[in-house]
């Protein structure tokens, strides 16, 4: 089908959020999305899903496997792949922060001179530092951030926060509130030319299901 968009959806935290606004969209294809396959596509359909990890959704449409991508704003400022990022879509709302322990203030944190930062998201903490003009370590973990400041790994930690719960059960809390996240559409450079009105088309009618 001429035309046909390929949209990029991560597993994760946004998947439910991310198919619910596609679900709503009034030209939504039927799609089989309770099946276990990756890519999921009909012969008629408008669109083609790729279920992706969620920190590969901006690097599928940077290459152009895929045209579009609904992708957490946290990995575009971490990954800062060569996309067009198109629209909030007002889902996975949460915040990146800065987070120490309890008895930490933000000035004594800054009055160390080095500090030792862990995180999910080393490129973005490096540069948030450097506009801090702070001198940091960072410590890259995949996941069970927040128990590093407690064990003596680090002196705080970059991460994202929802509601707060795991801060509090782990004796942390925020310093600081850095940038808010949720989740964008994002559209690959060359398929905006190609397929510019098909694309304008979704765009208006996935706007329409955030403003309903």
């Amino acid at each position: 089908m001429l035309n046909k968009l390929t949209i990029a959806v991560p597993t994760g935290r946004l998947k439910e959020e991310a198919l619910n606004l596609l679900f709503r969209m009034p030209h939504c294809p039927s799609l089989p999305l309770d099946s276990r396959k990756l890519v999921i596509e009909e012969e008629n359909s408008p669109w083609r899903i790729l279920l992706t990890h969620p920190k590969d959704v901006s690097t599928y449409v940077e290459y152009g496997v895929a045209d579009l991508g609904i992708v957490g704003k946290d990995i575009i400022l971490e990954r800062g792949n060569e996309i067009y990022e198109l629209l909030d879509l007002k889902i996975g709302l949460c915040v990146m922060v800065l987070a120490a322990p309890e008895r930490v203030t933000l000035e004594s944190l800054w009055e160390k001179g080095r500090i030792r930062i862990a995180t999910k998201y080393p490129n973005f903490t490096r540069r948030y530092l450097q506009e801090k003009g702070v001198i940091g370590d960072i410590i890259f973990l995949y996941g069970s951030i927040e128990i590093a400041p407690n064990i003596g790994l680090a002196d705080a930690i970059v991460d994202l926060v929802s509601t707060g719960k795991t801060l509090r059960e782990n004796h942390l809390r925020v310093m600081e509130e850095i940038v808010p996240v949720s989740g964008r559409l994002v559209v690959n450079r060359i398929s905006i030319k190609t397929k510019g009105e098909t694309i304008r088309n979704f765009v208006e009618e996935i706007k329409g299901v955030i403003r309903a």
